[in-house]
């Protein structure tokens, strides 16, 4: 039976522990003068309700759970013992397609030596969880039509941190090398002279369509699967996509970055010779509770996955493999 669990914070341990209640099946109204980006994100996708202010009695009295959570922190201290003038380092953590579960361990337990989380909206919230009470956690969220922090900004906080001698996660959805911007953020660290290393994860181009139930190889379909940004359409002065070749490799076409996109994607698929009847998948919020699977052709699957309302964060799958398995979607723990 679905609770009405109220959250009394709006930083990143609160869109934490509203996450864990989402996983629950809960109901979740977040109460707090303003809200993270990444908090924010979840109230604009209809998962949370909010209402702006200070917690009251009848908020008290209308749920059926209370969560006061911690406000994410300001600590803004080295590590006990550090000596003075030591710089500290940069861990590149890769969080995972957004189920906790998906995490390395080696990710959880560098989470839970970090004096300062800096983190993006699509990792595993309830992650956090492993996060010390007293280490600083940071939002700098990229939110599509919304607010979003600089890569500049994202540089600099990370350096700035680690040079005062403290233990920095950046923690990124997905793998931080696959259009995760993680290089980049790896050579500003080089260049300022802090250690940097990078805990690989689990990419969404591999792990969102197998948690929909579609193998990106299968023996007999597919001998390889090739995976592009649809960041911007294939007509874009920035594109270096070469779609007609991409259409005649005979591999699983996976398209990151691409629901705004996907139109323009599938006609230059089209147009570059692949069969406009060639089954297609797009799978959004894959290992979240709220994932969702709509199939169509190549031809189709752009009015398919705008007539289910489809949005971002998805992934789209092109190729015999959407329809090689007779598999339920995975479970979301």
């Amino acid at each position: 039976m679905s609770r009405r669990v109220l959250v009394a914070g709006g930083g990143l341990r609160a869109a934490a522990a509203a996450s864990s209640a989402l996983a629950e099946g809960d109901t979740v109204t977040v109460v707090a003068p303003d809200l993270v980006a990444t908090l924010e994100d979840l109230v604009h996708r209809g998962l949370v309700s909010w209402r702006r202010g200070e917690l009251s009695l009848d908020d008290v009295l209308a749920a059926d759970v209370v969560l006061r959570v911690p406000a994410d922190g300001a600590d803004r201290r080295p590590r006990p013992g550090t000596p003075a003038g030591a710089v500290g380092d940069v861990v590149l953590v890769g969080a995972g397609p957004g189920d906790p579960d998906l995490m390395t361990v080696g990710g959880l337990r560098t989470l839970a030596e970090a004096d300062v989380v800096v983190t993006d909206r699509l990792v595993p919230l309830a992650a956090l969880d492993a996060v010390r009470p007293d280490a600083q956690v940071v939002d700098v969220a990229k939110i599509p039509g919304g607010r979003s922090t600089g890569q500049d900004a994202i540089d600099a906080l990370l350096v700035e941190h680690a040079l005062a001698g403290r233990r920095v996660v950046r923690l990124k959805g997905g793998d931080p090398f696959v259009f995760g911007r993680g290089g980049e953020e790896a050579i500003a660290c080089a260049r300022a002279g802090v250690p940097v290393r990078v805990l690989p994860g689990v990419t969404s181009s591999v792990s969102g369509p197998a948690l929909a139930g579609i193998p990106v190889t299968h023996r007999g379909l597919t001998q390889g699967f090739t995976v592009v940004s649809g960041h911007v359409p294939p007509d874009h002065p920035d594109s270096t996509v070469d779609w007609k070749a991409l259409a005649s490799t005979g591999t699983t076409i996976v398209v990151l970055m691409g629901v705004r996109t996907l139109g323009a994607i599938a006609e230059a698929l089209v147009s570059g010779g692949l069969d406009p009847d060639t089954p297609a998948a797009v799978v959004a919020d894959a290992g979240l509770p709220s994932q969702r699977r709509v199939d169509g052709t190549v031809a189709t699957i752009a009015r398919v996955a705008a007539d289910a309302g489809i949005g971002a964060p998805a992934v789209t799958v092109v190729g015999r493999v959407v329809e090689a398995l007779p598999l339920e979607p995975a479970p979301v723990a």
